[in-house]
C-alpha cells in the first residue's frame, strides 16, 4: 500500500494512441478553448463596463461566465498538453488541484443556476416588491455564497482523500477525477463515501430542488396571468432553463460514469460525455444569453459596429 503523499503520480488510461491525428485533436481543443476564453471574457467586460446592465441578473450571469472560464482552465490547458504527451501520467499535486477545480465548478455552476432562478422568481412573480427584495447586499451576499461554499466543502473532501492508503494509480479517465481517486483506496472509504453523499445533496440536490419549485411558481403565475407576464417570463427564462436541462444531462452522466460500471458504453463514447460537462455548456451559456437577452445582444452589435467604424 501507498500513501497518496507517496504516490508521485497517476497514469490517465483513457487516452489512446491516435496516431497524427493527435495534431488534429490538439488543434480542435484548442480552438474550442480559444472560442470558449473569448466569448465568455466578452461578455464579462460587456457586463462589466456597462451600468446599464448593473442588475441582479446581468451580475449573476457574470459570476456564470467567470465559473465557465473556471473550469475550462481547469482542463483544457492540461488536455493540451495530454494529447501531444506519450506519457499520459499528471502528478499527485496536480491531480488534486484538477480534481479540486472539476467539483467547485460543477458546484459552483448548479449554485449559480439555482440563484439566477431564485431571481427569475421575483422578477416575475413579485414584480413590484423586486427591487426591495433583490437588494444590492443580498446580491453580494448570494454571488459569495455561490462561490465560498462549493470550495469550502472541497477542501473538507481534500482533507478526507489525502490520508487515504491507496493500492494503485491508474484513473481510467482523461482528467482527475475525486471517485477515481477514491476508487484507488485500500483503507476504509466510509466517511468520505458518506461526506461526498451528504455534499451532493447539501449542493446539486437542494440546487435542482430549488430551481424546480421556483419554475413552479413561475408556470402558474403565467398561466393565470397576462400576455405581457408570459412573453416576460419566456423571454427570460428560455435562456436559464435550456442551460439548466443542458448541465444537469451532462453531470448525470458524468455522476453515473463515475458510481456506476459503464464499461458497455463505447470508450470513445465515453470520453466524449466526459469533456461534454466541460465544454458545451461554456459554450452553450455565452450564445444563449448573448443572442436571447436583448440589452445584451444590442450592446455587443453597437461594440462591434464602433469598432468596424
Amino acid at each position: 500500500m501507498m500513501n497518496t503523499s507517496q504516490a508521485p503520480y497517476f497514469t490517465l488510461g483513457a487516452y489512446f494512441d491516435a496516431g497524427l491525428l493527435k495534431y488534429f485533436y490538439f488543434i480542435f481543443i484548442l480552438s474550442l478553448y480559444l472560442l470558449i476564453v473569448g466569448s465568455n471574457v466578452v461578455l464579462i467586460v460587456v457586463i462589466s463596463v456597462n451600468r446599464s446592465l448593473h442588475e441582479p441578473m446581468y451580475l449573476f450571469l457574470c459570476s456564470l461566465f467567470v465559473n465557465e472560464l473556471y473550469g475550462s482552465s481547469g482542463l483544457f490547458p492540461f488536455l493540451l498538453i495530454q494529447i501531444l504527451s506519450d506519457l499520459h501520467t499528471v502528478s499527485a499535486p496536480l491531480c488534486f488541484l484538477q480534481l479540486f477545480i472539476v467539483h467547485s465548478y460543477g458546484a459552483v455552476e448548479f449554485l449559480n443556476l439555482a440563484v439566477m432562478s431564485y431571481d427569475r422568481y421575483l422578477a416575475i412573480c413579485y414584480p413590484l416588491q423586486y427591487n426591495s427584495r433583490m437588494t444590492p447586499k443580498k446580491i453580494a451576499v448570494l454571488i459569495s455564497v455561490t462561490w465560498i461554499y462549493p470550495l469550502l466543502g472541497l477542501v473538507v473532501s481534500l482533507s478526507l482523500i489525502t490520508p487515504l492508503q491507496l493500492c494503485g494509480n491508474q484513473i481510467n479517465k482523461v482528467y482527475c477525477d475525486m471517485h477515481s481517486v477514491v476508487k484507488l483506496a485500500c483503507s476504509d472509504t466510509t466517511l468520505i463515501n458518506a461526506y461526498g453523499l451528504i455534499a451532493t445533496f447539501g449542493t446539486i440536490i437542494v440546487a435542482l430542488f430549488l430551481i424546480l419549485y421556483t419554475y413552479i411558481k413561475i408556470f402558474l403565475v403565467c398561466f393565470s396571468g397576462s400576455k405581457q407576464t408570459r412573453q416576460k417570463a419566456v423571454s427570460t427564462c428560455t435562456p436559464h432553463l435550456a442551460s439548466v436541462l443542458n448541465f444537469s444531462f451532462a453531470g448525470s452522466f458524468e455522476i453515473s460514469q463515475s458510481r456506476f460500471n459503464m464499461s458497455h458504453v463505447p470508450k470513445v463514447l465515453r470520453i466524449f460525455l466526459s469533456l461534454y460537462f466541460f465544454t458545451v455548456q461554456p459554450l452553450f451559456n455565452p450564445v444563449m444569453y448573448g443572442l436571447n437577452m436583448s440589452k445584451i445582444r444590442n450592446i455587443c452589435k453597437s461594440l462591434i459596429l464602433n469598432i468596424k467604424s
